[in-house]
């Protein structure tokens, strides 16, 4: 079983890291008091603010001010800016031992995708596939916030991985079956092939989703998958959404699915609420999930965090 993190309580102190591309300092300092006004304390990294080209600082900056951000006994979750280009290049320089040894919230999406599987692969710690600093802001649905906070503080489970009212999964293969759930955006997933943070999907619930890719690039990183054996391996997929997915070649990512996921037999449930999309769905990758294709569900069987 994998390590749980300490539950995020109101008062609790928050590290807020940029591992990938910059963000706006104005951005930052907006999210941050937003974050504040909802009663979480907040420790900044020391290159929070850093622009260099489409990456915030150096790999080796980045990657220190996660490790020293994680290390403050403070700190009891890590909240990355953002994602962009660039997260993977921090890995090698992370201290695992250290992180297995002093398990805490560590959440994200997009590029952090590599992140969070890469502590779960590497120092067993459950991480969370859910906001980012750049979704606290007043606009952000409230489904995004109760699923966040569920997630990162509640013991309560089993309790249903639910989309919002009036979207429903979909179920698309039958079968039931149980495994940690790993996983998240595809493009972060394929880059890791190849190198030791390579996602293992064996016996495990793969979830995949994506953004602003035309459906024919979505397909080739779906087929380099293939190629790799990780579509085989795994024991089930959830497919979240392809926000601002453009058709190519009269192919819709529905079609990719059907074509191409569907036949591989898998239990297959599709239109999970994630990332990219309006409404963001909280993931904890490395805990353990049910997923019933048959009935449509998605349930969390154990709690991500600890009290």
């Amino acid at each position: 079983m994998a390590i749980k993190p300490g539950a995020l309580l109101p008062g609790d102190t928050v590290g807020i890291v940029t591992l990938g591309s910059p963000l706006s300092a104005e951005t930052i300092q907006a999210r941050i008091a937003y974050l504040q006004s909802l009663g979480l304390n907040v420790l900044l990294g020391r290159y929070v603010y850093s622009v260099n080209g489409y990456l915030a600082g150096t790999d080796r900056e980045r990657a220190e001010d996660f490790m020293s951000v994680y290390a403050d006994p403070r700190v009891k979750m890590i909240l990355p800016t953002r994602g962009g280009v660039g997260v993977a290049d921090i890995l090698p320089y992370l201290d695992y031992a250290f992180i297995r040894q002093n398990p805490k919230i560590v959440t994200g999406y997009s590029d952090i995708t590599v992140l969070l599987n890469a502590l779960y692969k590497l120092a067993d710690l459950i991480t969370f596939h859910s906001l980012l600093l750049i979704d606290f802001r007043p606009d952000t649905p409230s489904y995004n916030f109760e699923q966040f906070f569920t997630a990162t503080s509640s013991l309560t489970a089993p309790r249903p991985i639910a989309n919002p009212p009036g979207t429903p999964l979909i179920g698309r293969v039958p079968g039931n079956v149980s495994g940690p759930i790993i996983g998240g955006n595809l493009t972060s997933l394929v880059g890791s092939l190849g190198t030791p943070f390579e996602v293992d999907t064996t016996g495990k619930i793969l979830l995949l989703e994506e953004t602003h890719e035309p459906v024919n690039t979505v397909y080739r990183y779906v087929d380099q998958l293939r190629l790799a054996g990780k579509l085989q391996a795994c024991a089930g997929i959830v497919m979240g959404e392809c926000t601002n997915c453009e058709a190519a070649y009269g192919k819709t990512y529905e079609d990719l699915i059907s074509e191409v996921i569907v036949p591989l037999g898998k239990p297959l449930l599709t239109n999970l609420a994630s990332a990219h999309g309006l409404y963001k769905a909280a993931i904890p990758i490395g805990a353990n999930v049910n997923l019933n294709a048959s009935a449509a569900a998605l349930t969390l069987l154990e709690a991500a965090v600890r009290y």
